[in-house]
């Protein structure tokens, strides 16, 4: 991955029990048509930037995927690959092709995240330099069907969580999300089940509430 660095992690924390399963498509959607009387030039930039969001969220999934299951949340910054070009040109080789594309957004990796707090409340307290473009968060989650709800503990943390790793139908999922500073997102979705990168589903609505709280952190 460009210009990010492997760091090492305690498998296990900060991994959440969730029944809220995002509802995917079979295939990662198209862009969105553009209403009558778009510019030309207008649709295509916008359609260039969605595709460009769909290759980075999956380049970025797949540096995490190659460091196996049980993370815990990874964050990223992104920068625009010709400021980092501009202010490093060493990079342009690491970075390739898309050092020269104004449209390209490099990630860069951040420290590792707090375990020790819950993720929205470390997400409330993020804030990112004016030079940032974007960030992109990766995580995973134990998820169940609503229908299992009812036969879960709700009084004890430890308890739920056993519960639901023992459960006949829980899924690990590991979700990526992208944003922008100007209010545009991408998610790839993986899951532990389908594990194969040909079986990663992309598209920019499959965990919105997510995808609302990273680009908060540009409020």
């Amino acid at each position: 991955m460009r210009s990010t660095e492997s760091r090492s992690r305690s498998a296990g924390h900060n991994r959440r029990v969730t029944s809220d399963l995002p509802t995917v498509p079979d295939e990662p959607s198209a862009p969105a048509v553009p209403p009558t009387g778009t510019e030309p030039a207008v649709a295509i930039t916008d359609a260039q930037r969605s595709m460009h969001l769909v290759e980075l969220a999956r380049e970025i999934e797949r540096y995490v995927a190659a460091e196996g299951w049980d993370q815990n949340p990874r964050l990223f910054a992104l920068a625009r690959s010709l400021d980092l070009v501009t202010l490093e040109p060493e990079l342009a080789e690491a970075i390739g092709p898309a050092a020269h594309d104004p449209q390209s957004l490099t990630p860069i990796e951040q420290d590792a995240l707090a375990v020790d707090r819950p993720l929205d409340e470390v997400l409330a307290t993020t804030m990112w330099p004016d030079d940032v473009a974007g960030a992109a968060l990766a995580l995973e989650r134990l998820v169940l069907p609503p229908s299992a709800e009812d036969a879960l503990p709700d009084d004890d943390r430890t308890a739920l969580e056993q519960a639901a790793a023992e459960h006949p139908e829980r899924r690990d999922v590991r979700m990526v999300v992208v944003v922008t500073r100007d209010g545009r997102r991408m998610c790839a979705l993986r899951l532990r089940s389908h594990d194969d990168d040909g079986d990663v589903l992309v598209g920019e609505e499959l965990v919105p509430r997510l995808a609302d709280a990273l680009g908060a952190t540009f409020a």
